[in-house]
Order: structure tokens, then sequence, then C-alpha cells
């Protein structure tokens, strides 16, 4: 095979690979909604509601922390509580979280000395948390007051439940970046949650807001603080122990994004390295019959790094194709005339689809329909430059280095 053809090949992945996900979420998501959604919208009742720890991790948070436990007070669900977790702030976070347990005897306080990471911080509220069920959310965002409800249901009704995750939607809208986010978490990460569902098998729980049967972490030994990304980790633990991961959209978050180039490049710089120590880690079930259905999971994964590799490559060469004289014609499928328009049609189309879905959670998002078509533009580019720089620092990692963490873009102020 000459490199023209190995060319050819790698150009048609390029182009192909975004083209058929595309597809494949967006018939999954409808089968989601069909099946499991279209006539199910007013929350559940049942005879008993059980006991629920909401664990908050905070680091740096004085400015957020107030406004989301005030929410968390308005839920509508009769037993709960509230546990924070100061992980060594160096502002006045911990003055904060002090006052807000003398306010309620539903708000207690975990304080850590030092910065521990994450995952520490949701180990140690794990530790003193009474219920049998766990919900994690993060310090700035807002959960809905029929979320637990949606939740509870799940757990209750199938014991095989081990977590089950939320539905997180963009709050501030305020620019480009934050706009096209509002289009990306309903028409990608909504529309892959529910076809992953379908399929069986949830890559990741939202580590914004997701719960747990205590006797699941238990069995996965808990989240580990070596990784980036704790909640991938832990998602992929709980599968191999065979605990049933759910996704319930109609468990809404509302959550604070990026709205600097800066913050989004670090976001997305930790998820692109967290996704790689995961399938680093995680290789083993390649060895085990028992773990297939994870492997679909895994393939795809890795298709995407390959991606961001191939998509970059020809860039280049297309790049140095049009000052030197190359070997063979790479300026021809860097895009195809047409496939820029196709695809940007076919995103246009992911978020009708989205839209359609997702309408009754939010009311609004119709109108940032114009912004979502920047994002094969904006985002790939991002997302695939993150991957091309994380994936060597994943893979060579020294195992057992703590996580550690640092206050994320919470947008324009």
């Amino acid at each position: 095979m000459n490199l023209e053809v190995i060319i050819h090949y790698i150009s048609g992945f390029v182009y192909l690979y975004p083209l058929l996900m595309s597809f494949v979420w967006m018939l999954g998501g409808l089968i989601f909604y069909w099946r499991l959604e279209r006539n199910n919208q007013m929350e559940p009742e049942l005879e008993n509601y059980p006991f629920f720890s909401i664990i908050v991790p905070c680091h740096n948070e004085e400015r957020h922390i107030q406004k989301t436990v005030d929410h968390f007070l308005m839920l509508d669900y009769p037993e709960y509580e509230i546990i924070l977790v100061d992980d060594g702030s160096s502002d006045n976070t911990k003055d904060v979280i002090h006052t807000l347990c003398a306010g309620s005897d539903k708000v207690r306080a975990v304080y850590l000395a030092e910065n521990q990471g994450k995952a520490s911080a949701l180990n140690m509220g794990t530790l003193v948390a009474r219920g049998e069920f766990i919900l994690t959310v993060d310090a700035d965002a807002l959960l809905d007051p029929k979320a637990l409800k949606w939740i509870a249901w799940h757990f209750v009704k199938h014991p095989r439940v081990g977590a089950v995750t939320g539905n997180p939607r963009v709050l501030n809208r305020s620019s480009l970046l934050s706009r096209i986010q509002v289009g990306e978490y309903s028409t990608i990460i909504g529309l892959i949650k529910r076809t992953q569902r379908i399929l069986g098998k949830v890559l990741t729980v939202s580590g914004v807001v997701a719960a747990f049967r205590k006797q699941a972490l238990v069995s996965a030994g808990l989240w580990d603080t070596d990784m980036v990304t704790e909640d991938i980790d832990l998602t992929w633990k709980l599968e191999k122990k065979f605990w049933d991961i759910r996704y319930e959209p109609r468990c809404v978050c509302w959550i604070l994004v990026p709205e600097t180039l800066k913050g989004l490049w670090r976001q997305r710089f930790r998820w692109s390295q967290g996704g790689m120590e995961v399938l680093k880690k995680h290789r083993d079930i390649w060895a085990s019959w028992q773990q297939r259905r994870l492997w679909p999971v895994y393939l795809e994964y890795l298709a995407s790094v390959f991606w961001s590799y191939f998509f970059w490559l020809f860039v280049f060469l297309w790049f140095i194709g049009i000052v030197f004289t190359l070997p063979v014609d790479v300026t021809s499928p860097i895009p195809p005339r047409w496939t820029g328009s196709l695809l940007a049609l076919a995103c246009v189309v992911q978020f009708f689809v989205s839209v359609y879905v997702d309408r009754h959670y939010d009311k609004k998002m119709f109108k940032y329909l114009f912004w979502v078509i920047w994002y094969p533009f904006a985002y790939w580019a991002i997302s695939s430059l993150t991957t091309i720089v994380a994936t060597p620092r994943a893979l060579f990692k020294r195992p057992g280095q703590r996580a550690t963490w640092k206050s994320p873009d919470r947008g324009l102020e």
C-alpha cells in the first residue's frame, strides 16, 4: 500500500468519524427519549424516600457556596443532609461554611488542613455520611428542587443501580464561548449520555452532579486520589464491578462554564488527560470476556484520540503543502470543498434533535441555535489540541501522584 492510498484512507477517517458519530448520537438520543423520557415528566412518587447525603467538595469557594447551599435547602425531598468539605482553602471558605452550619441543622462540615484534591474531599465526606445514598455536587452548581426525587427512584426500584448521573445545564450565557457551550452540553454531552445508556455502558458520570449507592462506592474502593478526572475513573471501576450506571436527564443542575480561552483550555486539558489516564489504567478489560461490554466504549474513546492526531497531522501537511511540493496531494482532503458545509449541516440538525428532546429542561435553548454552528470550528480545534498535548503527559505520569485542584474559570464576573 503506497503513501497516497494511506493518506486517502486517513483523510476519509478524519471526515467520516465525526459525521458517523453525529448520526449515532442523534439516533441513540431519540431512542432514549421515546422509550424512557417522552411520556414521563412528572417526578416519581415513592412510598419511602431513602436518606441522602449531599457531599460538596470546596476549594476557595467563598463566592459561590452560600448560593449553592441555599438551593439545597429548597429541595423538594423529605430526608437529606448537606456535608461541606473544605479542602484546604486559602480564602474565607472555611468561615462561610461555619456560618452555614450554624444556620441550619441539615448542614455539616469537614475541614482538611491542606489541599489534597477533590477525590480526597469526596472520600472524607463519604466516610462521615449518614446516608445509604450519596449525591456529589460541585460547589458552584445549583440543583433543581425535584432532582433528588428523580435520582432516588432509580436506586429504590433497581437494586443493581450503582450510580446515576444528572443533566448539567449552562447558567452563564454572556459570551460567545458560553453560548456555544449551551449547545454543546445539549447536542453533544446530553445526546452522548443518552446513546451510551441505550448501548448499555456510560463512559462517565458527570463530576458536577452524580449520585451513588454507598455499597457500590465501597465495593469499588471509593475515589482514587491519583486520577485527574476522578469521575471517569470511578465510573469504570463501578462498571467493572458490574454495577449499573444510569443517566437521568430530569435531574437538572445549573452550572457555570469557562468564558475565557485560558479557562476553557485548562478544563479541556484536564478532561483529555483524565480520559487517557483511564484508558491506560483500565486496559486490563481486554483480558476478560466478562468486560466485553466496555470494549466499544474504550474503542470509541481511543478512536477520538487517533482522530485528533490525524486531524492536526493533515492540517500541518496542508500548511507545508502551501510552501513546498509534497509527494502526495494533501490539499484537497483538508477538507473536501463540500465537507465543511455537510458537517455544519449535521451539526445544526443535531442541535434541532437536542432541542426536541431537551425542550422540557431549557425553554430558551432555541435562541442559541445560531451559535452552535461555530462548535466544529472552535471546540474541535481546542479539544483535539488538548488531546494531543495531554496524551503524553497521561501516558508517562508516575503512578500514585496525587491530583490536587485549583478553582476553575466560573465565567466573566
